[in-house]
């Protein structure tokens, strides 16, 4: 039996999470089953001071019940080099912030072990570390460059237009053929921002849906299919996405061969991939989700999977 471990969550509040939705959520019911003592902190409450790396964190009690889900015992400043591990399941967007987060991490890694690698998650945002593998991509633009987004544009007529380090749907724009929103897009994206655009050729197999694919240490695990909500061009769930249950295919199947070795070479315990169609569109390693609604179409657990990669690493 795997010795308990200290378990230190760096995450958005608790109070505010779905319980019936968050994979988080799920990951510390599991930990807790395993006899694991947890404390929640937020990144804010995140600190480098003398070389140490410590938080503001409370251990914390979970339960699946509304409006009672979790308990919190006396605050201390927890020195993280004194934990086993911490889970890196703060929300996105990918800023200068989270960034900042993965930098101080990186001075308690690998001795504490932080799930996911914080610098391949610094090196690895889910929408350019997917450039990495362009066979196995729709055609696809980065820049900022209104010149080459017209000339993209162009070319391939169908298109969607989305920001760089955007997450949860927010900024997707799907462009049409004759749509002349195009120039007056990119201007607003422009003004809001100086980071570049990613621009891909629309895949129309995203009506039946945009399926995310769980892989646990570079292994396929389970998948769920999000289903876009009429008249809406992102499948996300929680703008009217409708989950399905779903099989992997052969071709997801050889995506996953091709990624897999990557991830795990990487210490990418838990990532969340997107597939659309044929197409690989993104890989998501800053906060992953979709463990419970797996859960609940196929009634298998894949947190268990990941404490039993989390735990074989610390015994290891």
């Amino acid at each position: 039996m795997a010795r308990a471990l200290r378990v230190a969550v760096q995450m958005d509040p608790i109070a505010g999470i779905n319980i019936d939705a968050d994979s988080t959520f799920a990951l510390m019911l599991e930990a807790q089953a395993r006899g694991h003592a947890l404390w929640h902190y937020h990144v804010r409450d995140l600190a480098l001071t003398s070389g140490r790396v410590v938080a503001h964190a409370e251990p914390v009690r979970v339960e699946r019940r509304h409006g009672a889900h979790y308990a919190f015992g006396p605050p201390e400043e927890l020195d993280l080099s004194t934990v086993d591990v911490v889970l890196m399941r703060q929300d996105p967007p990918f800023d200068m912030a989270y960034i900042t987060a993965t930098h101080l991490l990186e001075h308690i890694h690998p001795k504490t072990l932080v799930v996911n690698d914080p610098a391949s998650v610094r090196n690895a945002p889910e929408k350019l570390f997917v450039l990495h593998f362009p066979e196995l991509m729709p055609e696809t633009l980065v820049t900022a460059d209104r010149r080459q987004i017209l000339k993209f544009r162009e070319r391939h007529g169908d298109i969607i237009v989305k920001p760089l380090f955007g997450n949860g749907g927010a900024g997707v724009f799907h462009i049409k053929p004759g749509d002349s929103n195009l120039a007056s897009l990119i201007e607003m994206f422009t003004e809001r921002s100086r980071e570049p655009l990613m621009v891909q050729r629309y895949v129309p197999e995203v009506r039946l849906g945009d399926k995310r694919i769980i892989l646990v240490d570079g292994e396929p695990m389970g998948a769920i299919n999000r289903v876009p909500a009429a008249g809406e061009a992102r499948s996300n769930m929680h703008v009217g996405g409708r989950p399905e249950r779903t099989t992997l295919t052969a071709r997801e199947r050889e995506i996953c061969a091709r990624i897999g070795p990557e991830l795990k070479a990487r210490g990418m315990i838990f990532v969340g991939i997107d597939v659309i169609g044929d197409y690989l569109t993104e890989i998501n390693v800053t906060s992953p989700t979709g463990l419970q609604e797996i859960a609940r179409f196929d009634g298998v657990h894949l947190e268990q999977a990941i404490w039993d990669a989390i735990e074989a690493k610390r015994q290891g």
